[in-house]
């Protein structure tokens, strides 16, 4: 019989990706959205359950019609400046919408949960590269909601409710090799596809933030993580959250980092076009440079990134922009 994964956000950039990684590996993904920023047309590997993760009745409807054996947790609002203008609805969203979550899954007595997470949740680390033993210290709304996030999880299976894997991003990146799903943000606020934009002549001008920074050419560095492998990394937990109830923590990243001029220029190349931008001053809380240490998680659960180079990233990331409607 084929084991059903409640995806909650699927219908997002990465969540989308996750379901399909786990309709390749056998396992039937049911994504529960309520298509705020999420997209149907994004839904292709399993049934779509439309609803808030906020509606605790309605998750526990859900959960006991398809009978999930463990959840993934993808439904959290991510922009920061958002965050900051709106804390309110982050703090409700991400940290009580979890806790929603966890209360439906006890009570229908499903103990097995990945979770979505954020190197956010470091703020600006004082060593590099970052491991998950860097001192927490967030510095915005959003890196705190998700803190909340984790904090809720790793309350429940710390009393022995459910077993957990947290999963920190650095920064996703890329798009699905064959084209069936991709990022599609509305508003857009990632570097690599906002970049791609530009190339393409669509959407807002590019603005470069910052040119002082103390790195090599004066732009921040960034550890960019293609989005398969952060699929292929949730495939890989399921099988991390067997046996006793208890909570894991994993940094999820290359290892190497890449400045936004490194991003431009390898984009020029890979598209074949000149990309203008303007240079506008720092933003605050951007820390100079942000990578991940992920030997835990290479060493714990076999995985590695397939996928890692910049002008594959891009590459992949091009091929997406450009099937969409202009």
């Amino acid at each position: 019989m084929t084991e059903t994964i409640l995806v909650t956000g699927g219908a997002g950039y990465v969540g989308s990706h996750v379901c399909k990684a786990l309709a390749v590996a056998g396992f039937k993904p049911v994504t529960y959205d309520n298509l705020f920023r999420g997209h149907k047309e994004l839904v292709k590997w399993g049934p779509l359950e439309v609803g808030d993760v906020c509606d605790t009745e309605k998750l526990q409807a859900v959960i006991t019609r398809h009978k999930p054996s463990a959840v993934m947790h993808f439904a959290a609002l991510t922009l920061v400046g958002e965050s900051v203008a709106q804390p309110g609805l982050y703090h409700h969203n991400n940290g009580d919408g979890t806790q929603s979550l966890l209360t439906a899954m006890q009570r229908c007595g499903v103990n097995r949960i990945v979770v979505s997470g954020t190197c956010a949740v470091y703020g600006i680390p004082q060593k590099m590269p970052i491991d998950e033993n860097t001192p927490i210290g967030p510095i915005n709304p959003y890196g705190h909601s998700k803190l909340a996030m984790e904090n809720h999880v790793h309350a429940a299976a710390t009393k022995g409710e459910l077993s957990s894997v947290v999963l920190r991003y650095f920064n996703a990146a890329g798009a699905d090799p064959e084209g069936e799903t991709g990022e599609w943000h509305e508003p857009e606020t990632h570097l690599i596809p906002n970049v791609l934009r530009a190339a393409a002549g669509i959407g807002e001008p590019l603005r470069l933030f910052g040119t002082d920074y103390p790195t090599p050419d004066g732009t921040c560095i960034r550890d960019y993580i293609h989005v398969c492998d952060i699929a292929a990394a949730h495939v890989a937990a399921l099988s991390h959250l067997n046996g006793p109830p208890k909570g894991h923590v994993f940094n999820l990243g290359s290892g190497t980092g890449f400045s936004v001029r490194q991003v431009i220029d390898t984009a020029r190349a890979v598209t074949g076009r000149d990309i203008a931008f303007s240079v506008e001053p720092r933003r605050d809380g951007d820390p100079a440079i942000l990578v991940a240490d992920s030997t835990r998680i290479q060493n714990d659960l076999q995985w590695k990134p397939m996928r890692s180079g910049l002008p594959e990233q891009i590459g992949d990331a091009w091929r997406w922009v450009q099937k969409q409607p202009r």
